[in-house]
């Protein structure tokens, strides 16, 4: 406070020395010069010197001169000035037996409140060399880990390219047309979550990047089912949404399904026409469209009897809490399946 007598300035002085040399963190007060003035028993300990090469010497001439950091230098005396302040400084200190130290360093500008005062600064230095080890010894781990997930998922994607092959060449010597064609769909589906395995052993974050997913399953599916690329175009128009890898099998499936029986059903007699796949994301829901300019659904369709491909559909979409809603484009068949954010549901009137 303004006014105090200058004698109260030694017993406050001392008081800080005091404060700062029982203190358990590892401390020193510096002068205006950044000089030591007093240091803690615990930085002594911490660094291994003795009282006599610290207290009276410059931070920047302690040890065998590790600490003469011009960073930190130029630190201190902008927290001295009143310009800036050190909170959380992390540095690298080398010891004299070689090892490195990771620490931490703190440090503010003192008032004591009186008129008189000299300068002081409070350096506090905290070891974190330990956290730092385990943290990158975390983060080899699960580099590791992902290197090893990586290598399972290109196995997992050849053999499931294997079990495709082998399903199309049965479905090439089957009999009946109609064993062909059930053949011919069990190949897609396992195809769908090759290409799905493929996308996860490329990704570096475990999500799936959708883009390139639908586009591979979509160029998939085309090259068995396609005899005639001129007639018959498939086009994959997706944002560039990220999902998890359960999401993206469930989306995956939902593609396969559709766009076989667009394929299937679609375009009979040589039909030429197009099919589409979009997806798009709006905060936590999405859409899914497949849209065909075939046909068109049959006038007594809701009587048909539900396939195997129309189950599928169904039990995916309950899967992802979506809803699936087909309609007769114009021309062709509109199939969207919708999930909606939880907070963009209608409000429902109590009841």
């Amino acid at each position: 406070m303004a006014g105090e007598p200058v004698s109260a300035l030694p017993a406050v002085s001392d008081l800080a020395s005091a404060l700062i040399e029982s203190s358990q963190a590892a401390a020193l007060l510096l002068d205006a010069g950044l000089a030591v003035v007093a240091v803690s028993n615990s930085f002594l300990l911490a660094f291994n010197l003795p009282l006599n090469e610290v207290v009276g010497r410059k931070v920047s001439e302690l040890g065998n001169g590790e600490w003469a950091v011009p960073q930190l230098g130029s630190l201190l005396r902008a927290t001295a000035s009143g310009a800036a302040r050190i909170d959380a400084y992390e540095m690298e200190l080398s010891r004299p037996t070689g090892a490195h130290s990771s620490l931490v360093l703190h440090a503010q500008k003192l008032d004591y409140g009186l008129d008189a005062a000299p300068l002081r600064l409070l350096l506090t230095v905290t070891d974190v060399t330990k956290a730092r080890g385990v943290e990158r010894l975390k983060d080899a781990l699960l580099h590791d880990k992902a290197i090893a997930l990586q290598e399972v998922q290109h196995r997992v994607a050849n053999s499931l390219q294997i079990i495709a092959s082998v399903i199309l060449q049965s479905a090439r010597k089957a009999q009946s047309e109609e064993s062909r064609g059930q053949l011919r769909d069990a190949h897609n589906r396992v195809m769908s979550v090759a290409a799905l395995q493929q996308q996860l052993a490329t990704s570096q974050i475990g999500d799936v990047a959708l883009q390139p997913y639908f586009a591979q399953l979509c160029d998939s599916i085309g090259a068995s089912m396609i005899q005639d690329h001129d007639l018959i175009s498939l086009k994959v128009e997706v944002d560039d949404s990220l999902v998890d890898a359960n999401t993206s099998i469930s989306l995956g499936l939902l593609v396969t399904e559709l766009v076989i029986n667009c394929l299937k059903h679609a375009f009979p007699d040589g039909r030429k026409g197009q099919i589409k796949v979009r997806y798009h994301q709006q905060g936590q829901g999405w859409t899914l469209e497949v849209q065909d300019d075939g046909i068109g659904m049959p006038e007594n369709a809701e009587d048909a009897q539900p396939g195997l491909g129309t189950s599928i559909v169904k039990a995916l979409a309950l899967q992802l809490k979506s809803t699936v809603t087909v309609s007769a484009g114009d021309p062709g068949t509109f199939v969207a399946v919708t999930h909606v954010s939880p907070t963009h549901l209608p409000d429902v009137a109590a009841v």
